[in-house]
């Protein structure tokens, strides 16, 4: 075989190989077995075209872009990715919005099912009142009817600092049970995502007859959005290992059920920062009497679009643009 004829027929693979490898070092889209064994089979014939000009061909261009493409599959494919964390741009751009992206057909079914158990809620407060007393106790159903909402103690009975500290700690920990219901064939996650639901509709629906379902609304409006979304996210985590668990496919289960739990792993760490920022905002902002109803409205839905700005991954496009 002549030089001319060598670079006619292999240079359309070496072409490919590039840049199959180039998009996958760019973290285009994640690898799934068929495009990596596509790639380590271009690979291999890389290696044997190199060692052919080496042989036949030596200090030509062909020979060298082939040197160079064999050293460029090598490093990327025989990476140890295990021993290796990624730094926190990278975790920000790159690993959490593709972990997040994986999960959005159980973000869909989570919130569906949310939404589904709050009308629930909200409808069986409406039609059944010895709810509230079931659900908030004597004292709060007293201060409903004397025209106060519980929520105005986080002015004046908890300094916001402690109060912050300990609304977030409790908005992880529903997190984490979500999240950890994985394990359990995803039924933890359904539980967590389900009894959310129904109290957030019940409680609406035991503050409307006294007029305070617009305060309640207005106290939620600044958190409320993005804290139903990281809960309904890290739930979404956790049954994405559940059905790993339940329906492997044609994987093997561990296999499977690892790649799961690593991918939940990242929406969860993704998560748990926000929530400290909710803790914040809670404590401050949300029951401020100083502080206009639009602008805690505003407010929510910037921190909601910025939070899916985040985990959609249009940060990591504008970099490379």
């Amino acid at each position: 075989m002549d030089y001319a004829r060598f670079i006619r027929l292999r240079r359309p693979l070496w072409d490919e190989f590039e840049s199959r490898l180039q998009a996958a070092r760019e973290g285009d889209d994640a690898l799934g077995h068929q495009a990596l064994e596509t790639l380590a089979l271009r690979y291999r014939q890389v290696l044997h075209d190199h060692a052919l000009a080496g042989a036949r061909f030596g200090g030509t261009g062909a020979a060298r872009r082939l040197w160079r493409l064999a050293l460029d599959g090598t490093h990327w494919l025989q990476r140890e990715r295990g021993d290796r964390l990624p730094g926190p741009w990278t975790f920000v751009t790159r690993t959490f919005p593709d972990a997040f992206r994986s999960h959005l057909p159980y973000l869909a079914l989570a919130t569906a099912l949310f939404t589904s158990a709050a009308v629930l809620g909200f409808v069986l407060a409406v039609l059944q009142p010895g709810m509230g007393m079931a659900l908030l106790g004597p004292d709060k159903m007293e201060d409903l009817r004397n025209g106060k909402l519980w929520t105005e103690a986080l002015t004046t009975s908890v300094p916001p600092a402690l109060s912050s500290s300990t609304i977030a700690t409790n908005n992880m920990s529903v997190a984490l049970t979500g999240w950890a219901g994985g394990a359990l064939a995803g039924l933890g996650a359904l539980y967590v995502v389900l009894l959310n639901g129904l109290l957030l509709g019940a409680v609406f629906g035991i503050t409307l007859p006294y007029g305070m379902a617009d305060e309640l609304l207005t106290f939620v409006s600044a958190h409320g959005p993005l804290e139903i979304t990281l809960i309904l996210t890290t739930a979404a985590s956790g049954l994405g290992m559940g059905r790993a668990l339940v329906a492997a496919e044609d994987r093997p289960r561990r296999e499977a059920v690892q790649d799961a739990a690593r991918r939940a792993l990242a929406v969860l760490l993704g998560c748990l920062p926000w929530f400290v920022l909710l803790g914040v905002v809670e404590a401050f902002l949300s029951p401020s009497p100083e502080l206009d109803p639009s602008v805690k409205a505003l407010l929510g839905l910037a921190l909601e679009s910025l939070f899916l700005l985040v985990a959609l991954g249009p940060l990591r496009q504008g970099a490379r643009s």
